[in-house]
This record gives structure tokens, sequence and C-alpha cells, in this order.
């Protein structure tokens, strides 16, 4: 019986190092999320630009404002619409220096495939293959059950923080009007009431 127990208590000692592990990395895990009003996490990751395969970094928006959005997968039935959706309006985000950068766990020749098929028109922004799924997870959008990114959408401010996230269902387009609407209403620096819309009065602070 006291061997048993000492058989016991030694495989305990064993587990509890490894259990502490698992524990820390979740923690850390949880700590580097992104989160309004804390930096960005950091990427650099490979981009489908017109057709050319390219290296795309968090650090290369630096001084300008960025839109970044994930989709679920490529050749699918609503994303097209939402890609397409901010491409049109491109000439708008540019105007207020906000570039749009989209993508998706696929891989780059996924995403080179759907250009080529031209399901996409003509492409104006970058899509980004995070086929290993890293950074997903860190922006917290990551359906492990699915295996796929959920629709989640960032806005970055020229200094690399993030100042408005939201994430979709799979089944909800986005509106690009609305992320219009709050980067015009995150530049103006003041507060902007229910339903403020650009060109109105903003409170005073």
């Amino acid at each position: 019986m006291k061997s048993l127990c000492l058989y016991v208590f030694c495989i305990t000692l064993l587990l509890i190092p490894a259990a502490l592990s698992a524990s820390d990395s979740a923690a850390n895990l949880r700590a580097t999320l992104a989160k309004v009003g804390e930096a960005a996490p950091s990427f650099n990751v490979e981009a489908i630009t017109g057709t050319e395969v390219k290296q795309v970094s968090l650090d290369e928006y630096r001084g300008k404002w960025l839109v970044l959005f994930f989709y679920p997968a490529d050749f699918s039935f609503i994303c097209p619409t939402e890609i397409t959706g901010f491409n049109k309006e491109l000439a708008r985000f540019k105007k207020l220096n906000a570039e749009v950068l989209g993508g998706s766990v696929d891989g780059k020749f996924a995403h080179l495939a759907w250009i080529k098929r031209g399901d996409l028109g003509d492409l104006k922004y970058p899509l980004f293959s995070d086929i290993k799924k890293d950074m997903a997870q860190r922006y917290g959008i990551l359906d492990a059950k699915e295996g796929v990114a959920l629709r989640g959408l960032f806005i970055i401010d020229p200094n690399g923080i993030v100042q408005y996230q939201v994430v979709h269902n799979l089944s909800v387009g986005r509106s690009v009007e609305e992320v219009l609407r709050v980067l015009e209403g995150l530049q103006t620096s003041n507060l902007c009431p229910l339903n403020w819309k650009p060109g109105q009065k903003t409170l005073v602070k």
C-alpha cells in the first residue's frame, strides 16, 4: 500500500510542471490577444497582392490607419461579397489615410486561384494567408471547432493601437459603411453620440 501511494505521489509530482506550463501558456495567450486600447498583435505573413506573393507585416502600416479583417474561407458565399465590397470603397479608405488588409487561414495558392478565377474582380488590396492559424489565434477569432477564422475586423491606428474590433458569426456579413463611419468617428478624436454620422456635430469632451 505504501509503495502504491509513493508511486501515485511521484506521478503527481511529474504531472504538476506540465499542468503549470499549460496554464502559463494559456495565460500568456490571453495576455497577448487583441484588445481595444492596447498594441495590436504583430504579424508577418505571406499575402497575394495583385497576382504576386509578398510579405506583409504590421510594421509597414505604421503611420497609417489599418482596417484588418478576417474571413472564414475562399471559394465561399458571403466572403466574396465582403472582399469586393471593401475593394469598391477602397478610395474612401485611402482618403482617410487608411489601408485595407483582408485574409483567411487558406493558403496563398488558394487565394491566387480564387483571384485568377475572377470571382473577386480587380482586387486592389492584399489578401494575407494565415495558413498556420497563428494570426487568427493571436487576434482571438479562431474557431477551433471549424478550423477557420470568424469574421473579425480590427481598426488599428497609426501608432499600432487597436481602436475598434468586432466579431461576427460566420453567417452574417459586415457593413463597409459602418466601418467607414467608425473610422471617421475615431479620427475626430471627439465624442460621437448614438447614430453619429460623418459631418454631424460631435459632443464636447
